[in-house]
């Protein structure tokens, strides 16, 4: 992450420093970065590591250890926007199909859409912001937020991230990541995002969707294809259709078949998609790349369990130091594929050969070595399989 464009960023939101500090805004946003690097390290030693990087970088003395509370105070004058835009412009797909030609089905980037949730300070200002979650005793021990993420299959490239309160629908949170949508691209998505309204905006983008939907959803067959598949519509709400005369009936292709559990019993899959001809994609096929969507869940276990090794709560006390620190935490993930992506393509490896746990540490070992995060132009990567 070039620091010209941090720095254009800050500008942009009226949070760039002024006047020289021990540390500067743009180390503050690599510092948030590192956050996700370091969970098992102290703040002074989080922001010892950056120093000493970006003091290598630039050929000058690493600043003296700072105080905790001139961390936070340098944090407070950021602004999560910055993060949030530097994640829009920075985070794009990686995948090249001459290099990663599994990333691709018939020329369609295959992406992955998903939510998440997680625990958060219980400070009062972050239970206003987001809320505890239900359970069967009651309320539970810590606020959560909950996040969506669109997700580059091969590469595990977190293009686009959203978070929000834990009270809020799931679609609410993920609408704003339709944005990073376009026709190059066939998304998926598990049973939570498959109502009218919701394929009728991703389809907007130009996109094409393979969703999966409850396997007890009415939906007519209008005409029997040769590979097992058939034609149906999806139709608005009564509510939805009185208001807007445009909500017409989608046609929507179905795909229906089972696969084995590991208790013995079978499960039924019941997909839906907008690739209308069976010629051009098979039933066969998609249903074999509906199963690519588990790409999103590993980048899950990546973030919250190898880069945040296990931690459960986020360290941020306020809402808007937890939303720095959740793009931070979304931006390192990103540093790490980049690099991992860039390395392999070097060598003819696809970016699922590669461990990532192995690549984390060799990630951290670099930084104090290298300053600023990638992706640059400037860094050369490594590759270790």
């Amino acid at each position: 992450y070039p620091a010209s464009l941090i720095g254009e960023l800050l500008d942009k939101h009226g949070c760039n420093s002024q006047r020289r500090r021990s540390l500067p805004a743009t180390a503050g946003v690599y510092y948030c970065m590192a956050l996700s690097l370091y969970p098992e390290a102290a703040y002074g030693d989080v922001f010892d590591a950056v120093a000493q990087g970006l003091a290598w970088q630039s050929r000058s003395q690493a600043p003296e250890r700072i105080k905790a509370s001139s961390i936070s105070s340098a944090r407070t004058r950021l602004s999560w926007p910055v993060f949030k835009e530097l994640q829009e412009r920075a985070c794009l797909p990686l995948a090249q199909a001459t290099s990663c030609p599994s990333a691709f089905y018939r020329g369609l980037r295959l992406m992955a859409i998903d939510g998440s949730n997680f625990e958060v300070p219980d400070e009062p200002a972050n239970v206003a912001a987001f809320g505890y979650p239900g359970s069967r005793t009651g309320v539970a021990g810590y606020p959560q937020a909950q996040c969506v993420i669109l997700v580059e299959c091969a590469t595990h490239a977190v293009v686009g991230a959203n978070i929000g309160p834990y009270r809020d629908a799931e679609w609410t949170v993920a609408k704003p990541l339709l944005a990073r949508l376009d026709a190059s691209m066939l998304c998926l998505a598990d049973r939570g995002f498959n109502g009218y309204e919701h394929w009728r905006a991703a389809r907007a983008t130009g996109a094409h969707l393979l969703w999966r939907c409850a396997a007890n959803r009415q939906l007519p067959v209008i005409k029997a294809l040769p590979d097992g598949s058939f034609m149906s519509q999806i139709k608005p709400g009564k509510e939805l259709a009185r208001r807007d005369a445009s909500a017409l009936a989608i046609t929507v292709r179905v795909i229906e078949y089972t696969l084995p559990a590991t208790n013995g019993e079978h499960t039924r899959y019941r997909l839906l998609t907008s690739l209308l001809e069976p010629a051009q994609a098979p039933a066969l096929e998609l249903a074999a790349i509906y199963h690519e969507r588990w790409e999103v869940e590993s980048v899950f276990d990546e973030l919250k369990t190898h880069l945040h090794q296990g931690r459960r709560v986020l360290r941020s006390k306020t809402p808007e130091l937890v939303r720095q620190e959740f793009y931070g935490w979304v931006l390192a993930h990103y540093a790490v594929r980049w690099l991992m992506h860039a390395a392999g393509s070097g060598q003819d490896v696809e970016p699922r050969q590669l461990s990532f746990v192995a690549n984390v540490q060799h990630f951290k070992q670099q930084q104090l070595q290298s300053g600023a995060f990638p992706p640059s132009a400037a860094q050369t990567a490594q590759v270790l399989v």
